[in-house]
This record gives C-alpha cells, sequence and structure tokens, in this order.
C-alpha cells in the first residue's frame, strides 16, 4: 500500500519523539527528535524557509516513521542512538569515530593479568558480564601502556594467555620469568595464590590513584638496597619511584566531584567540512586536547553544529565533566544538561562564556581548530594536485579524453565459496566510497569468474538504461574509463556487455606479473607498459588494490553470516586436506580450473583418480559449468 504523506501528517501525535525519514528504496536519509512531533515534522512538508540541503532531503522522503517517548530527553537519548545506528547521509555527522583506552584486571580469573582494552563490556568499574575491574578512560593510548609495562614490572604479574591453575607445570617458565619481570605463577612453588593476589590488590590500589603506599613502599626498597650495597637495584628503585609519579600524572582518572572538571568546544567550518577542538581540562589544569571532523555542515549554524557534535560525542564518551564551554548556544541546550547530568550522576552546565579567563580559552581552542582546517586544507589541495595529475596522466597514456570517473570491477570466489562481485569507484584519483557496490551473483553457479563478471556489468548498465537509477545512485554516472582486474579475457568480457547495450566507454585491464604486482594495462588489444615510479602507475595500483580488498571484504562480510559451500566440496575423493592442497598450490580456484590433468596430478596430496574428478568436474559435460 502507498504511503500518503499528507494523511500520516494528520495523524501525528503532538508528543516528544523520535522521527525517520525513508528514502524509496528504504534507506534512512535522516533520525530527528522533536519536543512535539506534529509540529516538527509538519515543517519539513510546509514552511518555505528550509536550507537547499533540507530541500533536497526532503524531495528524497518517501515516507517517515516515528517513535513516542515519554519525555524530550528520552527522544534524545534515542535520536542519538538511532544517529549511530543508521548514520544518516542528511544528518550531520561526527567523523571520528574514536574509542577511549581502558586498562582491565582480570580479577575472575585466578592469577589476574592486567589488559589494555578499548571496548568495555560494562561499565567503567566492574564489567557486569565477567566482573572483571576496569578502570579509564584515559585520553593516551600510549601512557595506558606504560602503566600496564610499570604495574607489571612492580609487581612482577603475568603477561601470558596460559589458563591456570590448569596449565600449571605443563610447559617452563618464560623469559619474563628469568629476566625477574614475571612471579611465574605457572610453576609449583614460585609464588602461592595468596602472594600473588596481594600484588594484583596492590596494583589495583595503583590505578586506582593511590600512589602514595606505593611510593613508599618502593622507597623502602631503596634504601634497604642502598644499605646492603646493591647500588644497581637502589638505582632501579629510584627509576621506579619516578615513574610511578609520571604515570600518575599522566593517567589521573579525574574523579567526577571534582569541580575544575571542564571541556572547552570550538568549531570551524568550511563548505561541508567543519573541525571542532576540544580542550580536557581536569583539577583546574589542562591536560589534553583533541580534534574531531564533522561532515554535512553546509547550511547550518555554528549552533547547530555545536548541537550535532555534543549529542554524538558525549553519547560515547564515558567520562562527562562537570562544564561544558561552547562559543555559541544551542537550541536544546536544557535537554542537553539533563540528559548529561544523568549520565554523569552530578549535574551538568553548558556555558557560553563572554568575557574573562574561560573566553579566552574558547578562543586558543578556536585558534586551534583554525589552524588544523588550515593545514588540512593545503594538504587536501596537494594531494589533489597529485591525484588530478595522475587521472590527466593516465588519460594521455590511453589517447582518451578523460579519466576523471574510473569504476573497477572484480569477482572473488575465495576457498571455492560461491562468488561476488564488487565495485569500486575513483573519481579525479580520489576513492569515492559512497559510490561503491556490491553484488550477489544470482545467475551462474560454480567458479566461473567470466560469466560472474559479465553478470556484474549487465546489471549495473541495464539498470542505467532502464532509468531505474535515482539522484545520488552511483549508476547515475557513466565513467569515463572501466578498469577490469584482469588481462584480455575480462576486458572482452566488458566489451562483449557494452557493445550488446551499445555504450561506447574505454576498457582497460591491469595486468599483473608472475609476483601479482601491478605490470601494465592491456587496452585497444595490446599491453601498454607504464612507468612503475609515475603518479599513473602508483593510481592504477591504488584501483585494482582498492578493487580487490572491496571484493574481499564483502565476501568475508557474507562469509561471518552464514555457511558458505565450497565448490571443491562436491568433487568425490576432494576432502579438506586435498582442496587446501589445491589452493596452496594454485592459489585460487580459476587456476584450479584452468590447470591441466598433469599439474593436478603432481600436488602431493592428490592421486591420478582425484585428480582426474577435479579435471572431470571442470571441464566434463554437465559437471561444473
Amino acid at each position: 500500500m502507498e504511503f500518503d504523506i499528507e494523511e500520516n501528517l494528520s495523524r501525528l501525535p503532538k508528543k516528544p519523539g523520535v522521527y525517520l525519514m525513508h528514502a524509496d528504496d528504504d534507506e534512512i536519509i535522516y533520525v530527528g527528535k522533536a519536543k512535539n512531533l506534529f509540529n516538527r515534522v509538519h515543517s519539513y512538508f510546509r514552511s518555505n524557509k528550509k536550507s537547499a540541503k533540507i530541500l533536497k532531503m526532503v524531495s528524497r522522503i518517501a515516507y517517515f516513521e516515528y517513535i513516542v517517548t515519554d519525555s524530550e530527553m528520552e527522544a534524545l537519548v534515542l535520536e542519538s542512538n538511532l544517529i549511530k545506528k543508521h548514520r544518516p547521509r542528511y544528518n550531520t555527522m561526527l567523523k571520528d569515530d574514536k574509542s577511549y583506552p581502558y586498562i582491565r584486571v582480570t580479577v575472575n580469573e585466578d592469577y589476574p593479568r592486567i589488559l589494555f582494552t578499548r571496548r568495555p563490556k560494562g561499565d567503567t568499574r566492574i564489567e557486569k558480564k565477567t566482573g572483571h575491574r576496569m578502570f579509564g578512560p584515559y585520553t593516551s593510548s600510549l601512557a595506558v601502556r606504560d602503566t600496564i609495562e610499570l604495574i607489571n614490572r612492580l609487581f612482577k604479574l603475568r603477561t601470558c594467555n596460559r589458563k591456570l591453575p590448569e596449565d600449571t607445570d605443563r610447559m617452563r617458565p618464560c623469559l619474563n620469568y628469568h629476566i625477574h619481570k614475571c612471579s611465574a605463577p605457572c610453576k609449583s612453588g614460585c609464588i602461592t595464590k595468596d602472594e600473588y593476589r596481594e600484588a594484583v590488590e596492590g596494583a589495583i590500589d595503583l590505578l586506582e590513584g593511590n600512589i602514595t603506599s606505593v611510593i613508599n613502599m618502593l622507597q623502602a626498597r631503596m634504601e634497604e638496597a642502598s644499605s646492603e650495597l646493591r647500588y644497581e637495584d637502589a638505582l632501579n628503585y629510584r627509576n621506579l619511584i619516578s615513574s610511578v609519579k609520571s604515570i600518575s600524572v599522566k593517567q589521573k582518572i579525574t574523579l567526577t566531584g571534582s569541580e575544575e572538571d571542564r571541556d572547552v568546544v570550538a568549531l570551524v567550518s568550511e563548505g561541508e567540512e567543519a573541525v571542532v577542538q576540544i580542550f580536557f581540562v581536569r583539577d583546574g589544569r589542562l591536560n589534553g586536547r583533541d580534534h574531531y571532523y564533522m561532515s554535512s555542515v553546509g547550511g547550518l549554524t555554528a549552533g547547530e553544529v555545536l548541537e550535532s557534535f555534543v549529542k554524538q560525542f558525549y553519547s560515547g564518551t564515558p567520562f562527562i565533566p562537570r562544564e561544558i564551554m561552547l562559543e555559541e548556544d544551542i537550541e536544546d541546550r536544557e535537554v542537553i544538561e539533563e540528559w548529561l547530568s544523568s549520565k554523569r550522576g552530578t549535574k551538568v552546565s553548558i556555558l557560553i562564556p563572554k568575557r574573562g579567563m574561560k573566553e579566552r580559552l574558547l578562543r586558543l581552542a578556536k585558534k586551534n581548530a583554525e589552524l588544523i582546517l588550515n593545514t588540512d586544507r593545503e594538504k587536501l589541495r596537494k594531494n589533489e594536485e597529485k591525484t588530478r595529475g595522475a587521472a590527466r596522466e593516465l588519460s594521455e597514456i590511453l589517447g582518451i579524453e578523460s579519466a576523471d570517473r574510473i569504476e573497477s570491477y572484480d569477482i572473488s570466489n575465495i576457498s571455492g565459496f560461491e562468488s561476488v562481485g564488487s565495485m569500486v569507484v575513483f573519481e579525479k584519483g580520489r576513492a569515492k566510497n559512497s559510490d561503491y557496490r556490491k553484488f550477489r551473483i544470482k545467475t551462474v553457479k560454480g567458479p566461473n569468474d567470466y560469466a560472474s563478471m559479465e553478470e556484474v556489468l549487465g546489471r549495473r548498465f541495464e539498470r542505467l538504461l532502464k532509468g531505474e537509477e535515482k539522484e545520488g545512485d552511483s549508476f547515475i554516472r557513466i565513467p569515463d574509463l572501466i578498469l577490469m582486474d584482469g588481462g584480455k579475457g575480462q576486458v572482452n568480457i566488458a566489451l562483449k556487455v557494452l557493445s550488446r547495450l551499445k555504450l561506447d566507454i574505454p576498457v582497460a585491464g591491469m595486468v599483473k606479473d608472475d609476483h601479482h604486482r601491478t605490470r601494465g594495462l592491456y587496452y585497444d588489444n595490446r599491453e601498454l607498459p607504464i612507468d612503475d615510479h609515475s603518479e599513473s602507475f602508483h593510481l592504477i595500483t591504488r584501483v585494482q588494490d582498492e578493487t580487490h580488498r572491496f571484493a574481499i571484504d564483502y565476501f568475508r562480510s557474507l562469509h561471518n553470516k552464514t555457511t558458505l559451500h565450497s565448490i571443491l566440496d562436491d568433487i568425490k575423493g576432494v576432502g579438506e586436506k586435498r582442496r587446501k592442497a589445491l589452493l596452496r598450490e594454485f592459489g585460487s580456484l580459476e587456476k584450479i580450473r584452468e590447470a591441466t590433468l598433469e599439474e593436478l596430478d603432481k600436488v602431493p596430496e592428490m592421486d591420478r583418480r582425484s585428480a582426474a574428478a577435479v579435471y572431470e568436474y571442470f571441464h566434463g559435460g554437465d559437471s561444473g559449468e
């Protein structure tokens, strides 16, 4: 049943909630929250005062849906989660999806370890599933690794993956035991479970910021070593004391109750891109900074971009400061403050300073954001000149008008599993990921790369000619050049499809040498050598590598979701051992298909009968085609 927008607009409730705008292919193109769903969603279809970006988005809306919530704050949380999940193209997006480092203490193990992790499974204190202790988040992964190394040196904790006590005495202690870096709980008689646990408690004490007892312990050991004339040991203890003090400054876990925790957030934008700079002030001292990129900001005010950033950034950051300082006010400030306060457990304030030290700190953050944007712009300009030059150089080598838009195709059937196809796109020498497309082979049974490629190209260009493309679809554009991942055979398949569809598009094959490295281009019935130091050669290599990577990634994503069946498993006399041997020897299913009976028989794991069965499968009657 067709969706009637006018009718559904009239049914909207005047309650808080989240709305999701869909395109005609069901893609979620925008997610928003509203205090009043009726008024907010109506505004998209009624008001004429809309930016070009919103007008374009509205033109693509085929239908919408909504979720009613009990409060505006609940709508805010739901909106944040849905944006993160669906990443709609018309939402302003935080491009950096950074995860923060943590330290995990595996206290549920008999002999716990101190581990580096970026994905806490529970909250920041105790993992709900495992009961392990978690510390963090930290801003510096290097400092976290230094902390772990220091703790292991201090308390001689194990770093191995042995399952203890089951594996006790099954293997000799590792090198760390012999160089006095591990107390070897894997060996009987070296340390008791209680002694090891005491060392772990000391490590936890240090991670909780209680460094006084650790420093006192090291101080006593240093003085003891000095009195016994063990000066080298005394020096080591002195160095450890310095390390503990240094690490405690770098990795100090900021207490929630601190009155001097604040983030200073400044923004600089240009066109569709923006840079947000954050200064982290902890205990009244500036102890870190970071910057983030925002996309799709064209036509938005600074306040609108900052609001999108605050919602996305703090939904994924476990630590919430007491104050967040912004240079511009944001529309939903009170609701966001309520949300952040609930996450933190105490009141969070969003401030817009106009004078004094706080305002100067904001100006400093903004200046840093400008420097980052200018630096990136200069890098982008230089890279663009280089990549555009590579595309021009490639068009000159082939004698074609332009190579500004390149499409490249590949078929993947790793380990003899069913095939998948991929299409990657380069514009002006740069990968355009948004235009990549994937194909599941529908009409070809078995490992036939040529037939699979013919299907992929046919589906791609038939869709264009039938007028099924829509605005924003990569199929709406006809490429200046098609690059095939292969030589003469693949090029001829592409030319066959284009000829049938009466399309005139240059096609070249990316030829590899015996070491699977790019050698040149096959074009117009001849191979063209290319200087391997030229920019055009580097462009071809990037296209070839990206085409292959994208096909492999797609195949693996399907492989992870389903149990795929290997073609070789259908051949009588070929089990897992022989299948692996054949793939190891020939490298791909296509090479196995092309092998002679004698070449198959030479594989050590094969015998004459199994070799004949493989050959017959690919070349006889109805056996494999």
